[in-house]
């Protein structure tokens, strides 16, 4: 039996949304908090409440950049880019968890004092808040941040007994902690998880931002949440703004049906890893060539082509995606499929039935 909860617990409301078009704020360079936001926790701190800065990005800056020849610092053993963390005083690779110090000349054309940082992280928000708030209290919670989760509970703790002004958080602040001084939430960036080519990129960003939204308002004050967004018209943002969860989930099951994509249809993805790329995309044509056994139940075969994530730990990625109807028997198809299969030497293949990611 379906229940809906239609209401909040005792006499806390849900938060008034809205959005702030970032198109038409006068907003300084390498800054990420508009003039309105700016104001609006402005006020609620003058009033003795809290205020959430959400961004869903770890560390300091996303990409290094050299200013002399336009390098990028990447992972040595990853198709990714490296992410500046200034606490920790390190790069980091969020794929393979790789580390180096943070370096003072450019590895590409050796130019001293041209790497600069490039796009928000949280730590890089905290510096703008301590710049626009210098007497606010600040919290920034992030899973880079703490040693432990004890370490971390303790932090909320304090959070919810009114020991800070202003908490910055990433994914980690959106679900189930319960602030009573917090009024309001601003979204540094509500695009950020729009893009891409995940099936579910739309349901995950409305998810999220409802739930960040969330944590405002949960005792006596009114709370609202506020998304600055280039995008105030996209459909996605227009949901999330419209509150209306029934007409979004039928807009989106709708899409999917028509393009017979989970839950109205099945997937694999079949990824191959290996030291040398040559080897995998032979092993991966000769999959697409040799498709009989799923062919048999009406199932198509997309690639090979290399992953979004081309590299990680060493490791060269080739991905192909099989897609069938809800109602085929995909895993023994599969089965049929690749059985007697020879790998190169020290290559991989993995199978993911219905897959969550697909980088």
């Amino acid at each position: 039996q379906r229940l809906d909860l239609g209401a909040r617990f005792g006499t806390a409301e849900l938060p008034e949304m809205g959005t702030i078009d970032m198109r038409d704020e006068a907003i300084e360079s390498a800054h990420w908090i508009g003039p309105t936001l700016v104001k609006e926790v402005l006020a609620r701190v003058a009033e003795g409440q809290q205020a959430m800065l959400f961004l869903n990005r770890r560390g300091y800056a996303p990409v290094t950049i050299c200013r002399a020849c336009g390098h990028q610092i990447g992972c040595d053993h990853c198709d990714a880019r490296m992410v500046e963390h200034r606490f920790l005083k390190r790069l980091v690779c969020h794929q393979c968890g790789e580390t180096k110090p943070i370096p003072v000349k450019c590895p590409s054309c050796e130019v001293e004092g041209k790497l600069a940082p490039v796009g928000p992280g949280v730590e890089r928000l905290a510096e703008e808040v301590a710049e626009h708030f210098p007497k606010a209290r600040l919290a920034v919670l992030s899973s880079d941040l703490f040693g432990s989760a004890r370490a971390l509970k303790e932090k909320i703790a304090e959070i919810a007994q009114g020991e800070a002004d202003i908490i910055i958080g990433t994914q980690i602040v959106a679900k189930g902690h319960n602030f009573p001084r917090l009024t309001l939430v601003g979204v540094i960036d509500a695009d950020l998880g729009l893009q891409g080519s995940d099936l579910r990129a739309a349901e995950k960003t409305f998810q999220l931002m409802r739930q960040v939204a969330g944590r405002a308002g949960r005792a006596e004050e009114k709370g609202a949440a506020l998304l600055q967004t280039y995008q105030p018209e996209h459909p996605v943002i227009r949901a999330i703004l419209g509150g209306d969860e029934e007409a979004f989930w039928a807009q989106e099951a709708a899409a999917r049906q028509a393009q017979g994509v989970p839950p109205y249809g099945r997937m694999a993805g079949i990824i191959l890893s290996g030291p040398d790329l040559q080897p995998l995309f032979e092993v991966g044509n000769h999959l697409a060539r040799n498709d009989a056994a799923l062919r048999r139940i009406g199932a198509q075969v997309f690639g090979p082509a290399p992953a979004p994530i081309a590299r990680v730990r060493g490791r060269h990625r080739v991905r192909l995606l099989v897609k069938a109807e809800k109602s085929a028997p995909l895993q023994g198809a599969l089965k049929a499929w690749l059985k007697g299969l020879k790998l190169p030497t020290n290559a991989r293949l993995a199978v993911d039935i219905d897959p969550q990611s697909f980088l």
